[in-house]
């Protein structure tokens, strides 16, 4: 009876000084790291929102990876604590990572392509940009996608990989934009004074601005109309109604002027001697 007495208490003298020991010394490590976690997150938080060179989708992305980093180094510290080899867990980790890298190697090509636009930031939100054949405002920018927003209210959800994969054009990137409208006007018409009154007529309106200035120049000979092509610059912001109400003051000023649209000619003469032509099958 003594005997087994005796071995209990070996086993639970042992299981003090190593096992629970071990137990006490994980559950102190893992209550301190979830603690410095905390803290780390908060200054990280902190850091990436007081700065100018992140933008929203950075500072979250830059706090993720942050916080996953942490995470993963705790597992490893609490499974060292344990007594276990942190070479399986690793290794186990590591086959993971490739398992998981296989079956969505879309998706982390997306995720890849999300990382380069939020930090070399070839758009932002608000931009009106055209890519893969579609055009709108920039609604938001995730690691995955893009949201696009058209001025028909479509939502575009666009894959990041494509974004980077296609012809990116950002109409927002530059404070000034310029407009042509092509003007046809009939042959006959005096050209100076067609340009002088376009020219007037555009540098008046409120949105064209004078630096760079306007321009109207015959750009070509059409087979009907002479094509003037009125030029002018405006603020990105006001592009479209530059765009548009040049085009409808171009029209009410060649009215004003007495020079309507132009319309396709079909000249037909007639002969006087079709009279004595042979007719077909050979009447005269």
């Amino acid at each position: 009876m003594n005997e087994i007495w005796d071995t209990l208490r070996a086993i639970g003298k042992d299981f003090v000084q190593n096992t629970g020991l071990a137990i006490v010394r994980t559950v102190a490590f893992l209550v301190l790291g979830l603690i410095v976690i905390k803290i780390v997150r908060i200054i990280a938080r902190s850091a990436a929102l007081k700065s100018t060179r992140l933008d929203r989708s950075a500072s979250t992305f830059v706090i993720s990876v942050i916080t996953v980093v942490l995470y993963v180094a705790l597992v490893i510290i609490l499974v060292s604590s344990l007594g276990f080899s942190t070479a399986g867990i690793i290794a186990a980790f590591s086959a993971v990572a490739l398992a998981i890298a296989l079956a969505l190697k879309d998706s982390l090509a997306s995720l890849a392509n999300g990382v380069i636009i939020i930090f070399t930031k070839p758009f932002k939100k608000g931009d009106y940009i055209a890519v893969g054949g579609m055009e709108g405002l920039v609604q938001d920018i995730r690691l995955f996608n893009t949201k696009i927003l058209t001025y028909s209210n479509e939502e575009i959800i666009v894959p990041n990989s494509e974004v980077l994969g296609s012809k990116l054009v950002n109409y927002s990137t530059m404070p000034l934009r310029r407009v042509v409208i092509e003007v046809p006007v009939p042959y006959g018409a005096d050209v100076a004074a067609v340009k002088g009154w376009l020219l007037e007529a555009t540098a008046a309106y409120k949105y064209t601005v004078t630096t760079p200035p306007p321009s109207v120049v015959l750009a070509d000979y059409g087979e009907h109309t002479l094509k003037f092509s009125v030029r002018a610059w405006g603020l990105t912001e006001n592009y479209w109604d530059l765009y548009f109400d040049l085009r409808e003051i171009a029209l009410n000023t060649l009215t004003e002027h007495g020079i309507g649209q132009p319309l396709n000619r079909l000249e037909v003469k007639l002969r006087e001697d079709w009279a004595d032509q042979p007719r077909e099958g050979g009447e005269a």
